[in-house]
């Protein structure tokens, strides 16, 4: 499928390894904007998804991505510029460690669903295989590199597998970045937890702490999965 319609905005996918899935959805709908940020920043962009959402959530007037691929930079620029909120998105085409190099900014709100290793073996797409393996951004270069964009007030979320979560959270520590949500996830009841959203912010708190199924049967949605997605999916 070349395009995937959502109810404010269309995203066109052809040109990308990674297509729109359930977790971005999840991370662009569950990410906290509480705290009306004015600047946003999504690392490792893909079609732009995560920056859409946000666009229509909040009333950020700069929202940023980030993304080092090609052929995924020119779609997510095309996707911000058929848009309602092309004035307020930008993408960047450079990998994070050039990013953190040139932008003195800091931003309200990171958010990033991150390239993961999500099995144990390499597909013969290379262009896919960059788009899902954690080596294309290891976790402690993403850390490092929120805890020096990320804004004194700020707020960055994050989804991950559910077995990282326990690394994840100490390694965000030593960056003194803390755990305020967690939100785990599993496919259906009898699922195995399967990611795990978190939200971090540069203070010590109790963290709330959640749980999300999104569906009792084959597209029988759980009422709180509808209730997160409805402003998004067509059918919701």
């Amino acid at each position: 499928m070349s395009n995937f319609k959502f109810k404010e905005f269309t995203i066109n996918q052809d040109r990308c390894a990674m297509k729109i899935g359930t977790d971005a959805v999840l991370l662009g709908a569950w990410t906290s904007i509480k705290h009306h940020p004015f600047s946003i920043l999504d690392i490792g962009a893909g079609t732009g998804v995560l920056a859409l959402m946000l666009a229509q959530r909040s009333a950020a007037e700069v929202i940023d991505a980030l993304e080092i691929d090609d052929n995924a930079y020119e779609q997510c620029v095309d996707n911000f510029e058929h848009s309602v909120w092309a004035d307020r998105l930008f993408c960047y085409h450079a990998s994070l460690e050039e990013f953190v190099e040139e932008i003195d900014d800091q931003y309200d709100l990171i958010i990033s669903n991150p390239p993961f290793y999500s099995e144990d073996f390499k597909t013969d797409n290379h262009q896919r295989d960059t788009a899902r393996f954690q080596d294309a951004m290891p976790f402690n270069h993403l850390l490092a590199s929120v805890a020096k964009l990320l804004s004194a007030a700020g707020v960055f979320s994050v989804i991950i597998p559910f077995q990282e979560e326990a690394s994840f959270i100490s390694l965000a520590a030593t960056f003194q970045l803390f755990p305020n949500r967690l939100t785990r996830v599993q496919g259906n009841p009898d699922a195995e937890i399967k990611r795990s959203l978190i939200s971090f912010t540069r203070t010590e708190v109790p963290i709330e702490k959640t749980n999300i199924i999104i569906e009792t049967g084959r597209h029988q949605y759980t009422d709180a999965y509808v209730t997160l997605t409805k402003d998004f999916y067509l059918k919701m």
